[in-house]
């Protein structure tokens, strides 16, 4: 999270005006490290490099030679960055950590760039965090209070100077004493001149895996960052652990009393990679189930089915199958744009959603259509994606979301707008028809996601998965925003 001090009312534009790159979810960051190994430096620039969809903004890697912390850290894609060898060169050692970042208000700014590193008593500690600290800005004004010099606008920065203002002597207990005023969804990688670190919150909102290449062991937020260097996956980091890796093995402490895992459900919707494993189950396959069940719970009269590239296609995929209407490649995207060009003219924002989409009129003219997309946020995109397959001669465009409306914001690493912005919070779903231009418009029930993960419904009373974005039940504390006073969690066990 970056803190933005700024201040100022809210635009009331109207949204078919907004920035076609804010009409989209997006994930704050990635982490990947590794332990031992040779070439750590360069291992972890692949990891990630595979996780370079959770964030686009600046990527940074830390590395430690036994003696010395190397750290590069630079704007800009992975690849943009750290494909040189004199770069890799520099990042001496056999152990590294590294970090993709997506920042959330503010400009991207280098001293935010992650991993964020410090001298502490006991040595060198670097930190590269996955996540929200929901009360990470409350104490950040009492570390401030009490002399705390912040050289960043990060949250992540706060918990470097929670371990450094402990009263506890070994490093791992100054670790847990922070981990303990932390609150919202965190997976931490820390890396010291002894130890590599992994830590996820006591609800497991975000995700962190471990895994093994040549008997050094890695951790990663998703599988897909083990796969392209060929590693293996071991197990998934569990909600509250803490993993310690050093010369002499691997450590599972678990500091916080057990409770159920509740991690976030938009890694299976949008987030994650398709070809990732995210608790067990293919992202891929639990994708096509969300379009399965929403063939089930929404049918429509069609020609064909279209998604909408690229996050859509699994599900155009499942509801293809389960109706029996062909799959039809309707939108062609080109891969070769980046963040969408937007003039401040009518004419080039029309201009900006197809520089990314264009209509394939062989298949979608004349058609009776029904267009899959994984989300609607704003619903500016949608709205000129219905008028190109209206262009395009679409006879009718019926819109299928494969997920609940999203009506609520998130403040656990997802950047959404704020609720006044999310099209399903002010609009009924006869005006977001309207809005969009479609013939017709469904979501996928709530219950209808857990189906598509296994489950036979959402438990209300210990609910499976955190769904706050579609029910507004957040599952922690939010001090920051509700302005309580931030409280430890209760009944925690001590550490060893």
């Amino acid at each position: 999270m970056t803190f933005d001090t700024r201040q100022g009312g809210l635009r009331q534009n109207d949204l078919r005006n907004e920035d076609l790159d804010g009409d989209t979810l997006r994930e704050e960051c990635g982490v990947f490290g590794i332990y031992g190994h040779p070439e750590a430096a360069a291992l972890t620039a692949l990891g990630l490099h595979a996780l370079q969809h959770r964030g686009q903004e600046a990527a940074g890697i830390v590395s430690y030679d036994g003696e010395r912390f190397h750290s590069e850290r630079r704007i800009g894609l992975v690849g943009d960055n750290f494909s040189s060898a004199k770069t890799i060169e520099r990042l001496h050692g056999a152990a590294a950590i590294g970090h993709v970042r997506y920042s959330t208000t503010g400009e991207t700014i280098l001293r935010n760039v992650q991993p964020l590193f410090a001298e502490l008593e006991g040595g060198g500690f670097a930190i590269a965090h996955n996540g929200n600290l929901t009360n990470g800005l409350t104490l950040r004004r009492q570390l401030v209070r009490i002399g705390a010099l912040c050289q960043s606008t990060s949250d992540t920065e706060v918990f470097l100077h929670l371990v450094a203002h402990s009263r506890r002597l070994r490093f791992m207990d100054r670790f847990i004493d922070a981990l303990r005023q932390i609150e919202g969804a965190y997976s931490l990688v820390g890396l010291t001149n002894k130890k590599l670190i992994g830590a996820r919150d006591p609800l497991g909102i975000r995700p962190l895996v471990l895994g093994e290449l040549d008997g050094h062991y890695i951790l990663a937020s998703e599988t897909c960052a083990l796969d392209i260097i060929g590693a293996n996956f071991v197990r998934d980091v569990e909600n509250g652990e803490i993993v310690v890796i050093s010369d002499e093995g691997i450590e599972s402490i678990k500091p916080f009393p057990p409770q159920p895992a509740r991690p976030c459900v938009f890694e299976y919707i949008y987030f994650a990679r398709p070809d990732s494993i995210v608790h067990g189950r293919s992202v891929y396959e639990v994708r096509k189930r969300l379009g399965e069940e929403l063939a089930s719970e929404a049918p429509a009269e069609a020609d064909v089915v279209v998604p909408v590239p690229d996050s859509g296609v699994p599900a155009a995929i499942g509801y293809a199958r389960a109706s029996g209407i062909p799959y039809e490649l309707g939108i062609i995207r080109n891969h070769y744009v980046g963040r969408t060009f937007i003039q401040p003219t009518q004419t080039g924002r029309e201009t900006g959603v197809r520089m990314k989409h264009s209509a394939n009129r062989g298949v979608v003219a004349g058609k009776r259509i029904v267009l899959i997309d994984d989300s609607i946020v704003r619903g500016t995109t949608s709205v000129k994606i219905v008028k190109m397959m209206r262009d395009a001669g679409a006879r009718e465009v019926h819109f299928r979301i494969a997920c609940p409306p999203i009506k609520f914001p998130d403040y656990y690493g997802i950047d959404t707008p704020e609720r006044e912005k999310l099209l399903a919070a002010t609009h009924s779903l006869e005006e977001i028809r309207r809005y969009i231009g479609a013939d017709s418009v469904a979501f996928l029930t709530v219950d209808g996601v857990y189906r598509a993960t296994g489950y036979e419904g959402r438990d209300p009373e210990t609910p499976q998965f955190t769904d706050h974005c579609f029910t507004g039940d957040y599952p922690t504390p939010l001090a920051d925003i509700t302005g309580e006073a931030p409280r430890q969690l209760s009944l925690l066990a001590e550490a060893g």
